[in-house]
């Protein structure tokens, strides 16, 4: 048992830095490709950041643990929304102005409805091709408002100079490949250490490995964006910081939920659609109406942060006092 621990706590933190350095990577070659910065901002470092739970997922789905990988997914976004902006509101209130993010709370929002509507009967391949579809559909509607910020110069977005601001220091071309190999490489083994590891727990403790993946993995694919996010917000770059946690949100629906169905098809426990899903909704539905505002567009206030943290905090008892009463 112990060394089951030991060796999800190494490959959570080879995770971690594999992620990073797999960004960093991938950024650095699409800079020398000559694609702007807002566009890799929004499309190749969303993408990278979700690497964790889209290898977790994948691995998980092929050794036949689809429960782990939908637990991963939902999981992630419900810590995404309630842990990570909750911490970063407390650590300092965000204030967000950005068009772009304006423009994607919306797709945010509709597409975890579709979602949620595609699991009624089961996670299949027709499922996971119409969320794939729309990861492609959003990836070039991505595109295509990179390439209007960029003639709309005149006026630029919050997001676009957050962005800006992040990207990392340029770094020789053979040495942005090696980078991105070797995040590549941990992101792997990490994730395959993570996923035998957590069905290990399962067994041991007789939980679901749908438990293990809406707590532990989720909380621990998760820690690139809590990273970022904190990191943004100390820098005063809130946009970027409610950037990261939609951008993530999305690829881990449309790049992350689609894997069950297409590598290990079947029914989705009757936990996640009456449960786990339905919280999702809700923290969902309340980022928009923060999003929006009720009373002051754009913004969370630690008051509401911590309400946040405190409703993730609860959901996390529900489920675990849930699987072993």
């Amino acid at each position: 048992m112990l060394l089951n621990f030991i060796a999800m706590a190494v490959g959570l933190i080879v995770l971690v830095i594999a992620a990073d350095k797999f960004v960093v990577g991938a950024v650095t070659i699409a800079r020398n490709f000559g694609i702007s910065p807002l566009l890799i901002g929004l499309t190749v470092v969303g993408l990278g950041t979700s690497a964790p739970e889209i290898l977790v997922s994948g691995i998980a789905s092929w050794q036949g643990n689809p429960g782990l990988a939908i637990g991963n997914a939902i999981g992630s976004n419900i810590a995404n929304i309630g842990l990570i902006l909750g911490c970063t509101a407390v650590i300092s209130p965000l204030m967000f102005k950005s068009a772009l993010l304006k423009r994607e709370l919306p797709v945010l929002m509709g597409v975890s409805l579709i979602c949620y509507l595609l699991s009624f009967d089961g996670l299949g391949m027709i499922d996971s091709l119409i969320m794939l579809t729309m990861l492609v559909l959003f990836l070039i509607w991505m595109i295509a408002l990179a390439k209007q910020e960029q003639i709309n110069n005149s006026i630029i977005d919050p997001l676009e100079k957050e962005v800006l601001n992040e990207m990392p220091e340029a770094i020789p071309t053979k040495k942005a490949y090696l980078f991105f190999a070797l995040g590549l490489i941990g992101l792997l083994v990490s994730s395959r250490v993570i996923v035998w590891a957590a069905v290990n727990i399962a067994v041991s403790f007789g939980v679901s490995d749908l438990l293990i993946g809406l707590t532990i993995v989720a909380f621990g694919t998760s820690l690139p964006e809590l990273a970022a996010s904190i990191s943004s917000v100390l820098k005063k770059e809130d946009d970027l910081a409610v950037g990261n946690v939609i951008g993530s949100n999305l690829y881990n629906l449309l790049a992350v939920y689609s894997l069950p169905g297409l590598l290990a098809p079947g029914s989705v426990a009757e936990s996640v659609i009456y449960r786990d899903f339905p919280v999702m909704l809700v923290f969902t539905g309340v980022l928009f109406v923060l999003g929006f505002g009720l009373r002051k567009a754009g913004q969370i206030n630690r008051s509401e942060g911590l309400a946040l943290l405190l409703a993730f905090g609860s959901y996390q008892y529900f489920i675990i006092q849930s699987a072993v009463a």
